[in-house]
């Protein structure tokens, strides 16, 4: 009988060392065989923590890792992570399966990882992982200790257009799913092949994007995107310029017309009504309130999940405490 296949998770992170010892604990907890931490910054306690830990594989991002880089450094941090997550795969990432997230994205598997993926077909390079995005907590109504709220939306984009203007009845419209961040979800690839890259959310082989990539349904993506509403402003103008509410990207697929995409969405709102005017949309749209709970409960968007960072964290690395 052949043994499970192993997996493990790359990123490229810029964080603090809490942080990004969080993530880490988090998939070493769920099984990853090797977690490896590219460092967009110097960060020398997480460096040294990651180093002390035999499942970890971690590399500084200077200049000199730059320098070795057929075209340096980028400027925007999502090439860099494609090009870390491509020389992962490259040096040998000691896993059957890879898959790249940000230190904000957590996976959560209903069964083991490993059995999930060593049930699909042999030809099978790619799959996929559905998000869900954390809601911040209502506090007048909090979740029990411990435990957070988080959405959901449908995959099939008519089905997800419908359900999200009914469930955001005055931003639906230019919501997709009710995200603010990504609904693509991100994949795990097969190691092995020749000629094998990743971007940020498909894999490639030999220039060509992997069109038809299994799911797999039985495991989320928690992400923590919009988790409070002290984070989301502290991140929003970064994200607004080089993040995703960058000006480039598409609105939300409408049934008919055009929506606005993030960008110009809270542009406006900001135009409006300043600060106020975003608190406003925060707590209807990324509140966990209990008129938004029931719509999404209504649909089976609603989930609520303990993801328990310190317990992880002082398990894994219990130098840092």
């Amino acid at each position: 009988m052949s043994s499970a296949p192993t997996w493990g998770v790359v990123a490229t992170i810029k964080a603090p060392a809490r942080d990004i010892l969080n993530f880490v604990a988090h998939h070493l907890d769920l099984g990853a065989h090797r977690v490896h931490v590219y460092l967009d910054a110097a960060n020398p306690e997480a460096e040294a923590a990651l180093r002390s830990h035999p499942a970890c594989r971690v590399i500084l991002c200077d200049d000199a890792y730059w320098q070795r880089r057929r075209n340096g450094r980028p400027r925007a941090h999502q090439p860099r992570q494609s090009i870390n997550a491509t020389h992962c795969l490259n040096q040998d990432p000691e896993v059957d399966w890879l898959g790249h997230f940000d230190v904000d994205e957590f996976l959560w598997p209903a069964r083991p990882l490993a059995a999930q993926l060593a049930a699909l077909p042999a030809r099978t390079l790619s799959a996929r992982i559905r998000p869900i995005e954390a809601m911040a907590s209502d506090p007048a109504d909090p979740p029990p200790p411990g435990l957070r709220w988080f959405k959901a939306c449908a995959v099939p984009a008519d089905r997800r257009r419908q359900e999200t203007d009914a469930i955001y009845p005055v931003f639906g419209p230019h919501l997709n799913g009710g995200f603010l961040s990504h609904v693509a979800g991100k994949v795990l690839i097969r190691t092995g092949p020749t000629g094998l890259s990743l971007r940020i959310h498909n894999a490639f082989r030999n220039g060509l994007k992997d069109d038809a990539p299994a799911d797999l349904p039985e495991t989320l993506l928690c992400h923590l995107h919009a988790a409070d509403w002290e984070h989301w402003w502290e991140t929003y103008r970064f994200r607004l310029s080089d993040g995703s509410y960058r000006s480039e990207l598409k609105p939300a697929p409408l049934s008919g017309g055009t929506g606005l995409n993030m960008n110009a969405l809270f542009q406006k709102l900001e135009q409006d009504g300043g600060e106020a005017a975003l608190r406003q949309f925060f707590a209807e749209v990324c509140t966990a309130n209990p008129d938004l709970r029931s719509r999404l409960e209504a649909l089976g968007h609603l989930h609520l999940h303990a993801l328990d960072h310190d317990a992880k964290r002082k398990r894994h690395f219990p130098q840092f405490g």
